[in-house]
């Protein structure tokens, strides 16, 4: 039976062996997917003797995402761009391949959601990892305009540079007020595990149709609460979705196909899995 693993530090709280089961169960396959705690500064020890002892492919978490770079023998274009790797694929020829499935998992996510990307104006709040790994597929996916906003102005204007060849990028820092209207604000950033705002003004929400945070949460979350107290009519959506998303590009990666990531998204929200 094929195995695969996801490794983080902590990792007990992680999704990911359910949601892999679930789903190897919906494609009718077998695998073994399991957690492992590796050591902070022994990651990368830990992910060979995996891979030496027949592991198929790997789900990398924090804080492990650039030493995966590191690791990997050959790394996407997305990968590349993002400096991170979060899914490892063993080859026939015992080479890692190094791939970032964050960003497609948000474009993915986006178009369940929203519906299709083409011609859509984005607001990317953050400049991140998160950010970076979501630049290019969000790029890709044929949005009209994407801009991002950050704290440290530098920041975004360093991730703008990598994908000038698109033409469509801009940034800015924060504290100003909206002159363009978007159609999709995406808060990349941290601030809501601790019930925090990203500090943007609050025109930046008008006419926007929907409100995204990458954080997932039993309940609304603090950018979500806001976006809606700000914009009544808008629709928001978190993470839980990206989670699954990144999840099933994963799978395919590994497996050559594409789970369905609604019934898990379900299974997911009400608590089943």
């Amino acid at each position: 039976m094929d195995k695969y693993a996801v490794f983080g530090n902590p990792i007990a709280h992680s999704k990911s062996p359910l949601i892999h089961h679930a789903f190897a169960k919906q494609l009718g396959e077998e695998i073994e997917y399991e957690r492992i705690l590796a050591p902070l500064e022994g990651f990368v020890d830990c992910a060979k003797t995996f891979f030496e002892q027949g592991g198929r492919g790997a789900n990398v978490t924090l804080p492990f995402k650039e030493q995966a770079f590191t690791l990997a023998d050959t790394l996407s274009e997305r990968a590349r761009l993002a400096g991170a790797v979060n899914t490892l694929i063993a080859t026939p020829d015992n080479e890692l391949v190094g791939d970032n499935t964050d960003g497609i998992g948000l474009v993915s996510d986006l178009q369940r959601v929203y519906g299709p990307l083409e011609n859509t104006r984005v607001l990317l709040i953050g400049a991140g990892g998160a950010a970076k790994g979501a630049v290019l597929p969000l790029l890709e996916s044929g949005v009209a305009q994407l801009h991002i906003v950050n704290r440290t102005v530098s920041k975004a204007e360093q991730i703008a540079h990598k994908v000038e060849h698109f033409k469509n990028v801009s940034y800015e820092g924060l504290g100003n007020k909206n002159v363009r209207s978007w159609d999709i604000i995406i808060n990349s950033t941290s601030s809501s595990v601790s019930h925090d705002l990203p500090g943007i003004d609050g025109s930046y929400l008008e006419g926007v149709q929907l409100a995204y945070d990458m954080y997932y949460s039993d309940v609304p979350t603090s950018f979500n609460q806001w976006a809606r107290s700000i914009n009544p009519s808008i629709d928001t959506a978190d993470g839980i979705g990206m989670l699954v998303g990144q999840a099933a590009h994963a799978y395919q990666l590994w497996r050559g196909q594409m789970p369905s990531v609604e019934p898990i998204i379900a299974a997911l929200k009400e608590g089943q899995l």
